[in-house]
């Protein structure tokens, strides 16, 4: 079959042709239909010093996608040959305190599909039958590619009650702009959302109508008391990882407010973290989605309406798909997807 190989210790991929992969008796084998480009694939094509500590050569990567059920191991239930699905890309253990009090997200333990075993950017991936997703009819194939990263901003977004807070978000990627829009439709008051590049806001515009601004055009401070905000933001979520971000953040904050972590840093930041403390500030990490609560709750916000389909910017058939990363790394697309089928 063909696959999308990291082969060498060397920038970009191969389109390689690869042996289709067997399953266990609790496995399922999916023909992928669509995958989405994530920030952890351009980390690997662009064989950072990250890629180069966590992923063995040769690796099949991806991890974000949608296809039918092809085959299914003889233990396999719930499960049948031409099921739209999509999967969990965090394969937990079954050995660890978290795991075993059903605290899937935060297990040790956790086997990262496209990173630590082959991945979804191929025509066939195998998979544990725990973590396959059924997908409604509503979720189109495009859409179905995405749920991973949708996942993490519905875990970020979901974290604090929303309803009528002042939200401030950092950071313009499509995981910020999708937790807008989530923030947006399960009601919160006043959602301002920051990124230094105009093309991402322009994006996040016509993904959903919230207040945008460019800290290097003008600052948050100004632009919050332009909404009508006199103590600071209720909620922050940070996306981007930036040191800068993350410290206007804390300095735009109220007091006593609380603030998702998300976007991961290049390198070690520094934090006046006696601001967070007199601040009183709440703070919480997020990594991945919480399993498989994050996915109901998901699923359950596009079924209702939600509509995140304008963060897909690009298609592409596979085979095109250093046409993608060239794109993404440029940083010109929102959600870039590619078609296997």
């Amino acid at each position: 079959m063909k696959a999308l190989v990291k082969a060498k210790s060397e920038i970009g991929l191969v389109l390689s042709e690869v042996d289709k992969p067997s399953i266990g008796p609790k496995d399922v084998l999916i023909k992928v239909k669509t995958t989405s480009i994530c920030g952890t694939d351009l980390h690997i094509w662009n064989w950072d010093n990250w890629a180069q500590s966590a992923i063995k050569t040769p690796m099949t990567i991806g991890h974000e996608f949608m296809g039918v059920v092809d085959q299914i191991g003889s233990d396999v239930k719930g499960l049948n040959v031409g099921d739209r699905v999509s999967v969990e890309s965090h394969i937990a253990g079954t050995r660890s305190r978290n795991a075993k009090a059903g605290k899937l997200h935060l297990d040790p333990d956790t086997v990262n599909l496209g990173v630590d075993r082959d991945g979804a950017f191929a025509e066939y991936v195998s998979v544990p039958e725990t973590n396959v997703v059924p997908l409604p009819d509503s979720v189109g194939d495009e859409l179905g590619a995405i749920l991973d990263p949708f996942g993490n901003a519905v875990h970020a977004t979901l974290s604090f009650d929303l309803v009528g807070e002042d939200v401030l978000i950092t950071g313009a990627g499509p995981i910020g702009i999708m937790s807008a829009a989530i923030a947006q439709y399960i009601g919160a008051r006043r959602v301002l959302l920051t990124d230094i590049n105009n093309e991402r806001l322009a994006l996040a515009q016509r993904v959903c109508d919230v207040e945008t601004v460019n800290p290097t055009e003008q600052s948050i401070s100004d632009k919050m008391s332009a909404m009508g905000l006199k103590e600071g933001f209720d909620v922050g979520l940070e996306m981007s990882g930036s040191e800068l971000a993350l410290k206007e953040m804390v300095d735009n904050m109220i007091m006593g407010g609380k603030v998702a972590l998300l976007g991961l840093p290049s390198s070690e930041i520094s934090l006046d973290l006696s601001k967070v403390i007199f601040k009183a500030l709440n703070i919480k990490a997020i990594y991945g989605r919480e399993i498989f609560e994050t996915w109901y709750k998901g699923l359950a916000l596009l079924e209702s309406g939600l509509d995140i389909k304008n963060i897909i910017t690009h298609n592409f058939e596979y085979s095109d798909f250093e046409k993608a990363f060239a794109l993404l790394n440029d940083g010109k697309a929102g959600k870039v997807v590619l078609h296997w089928s």
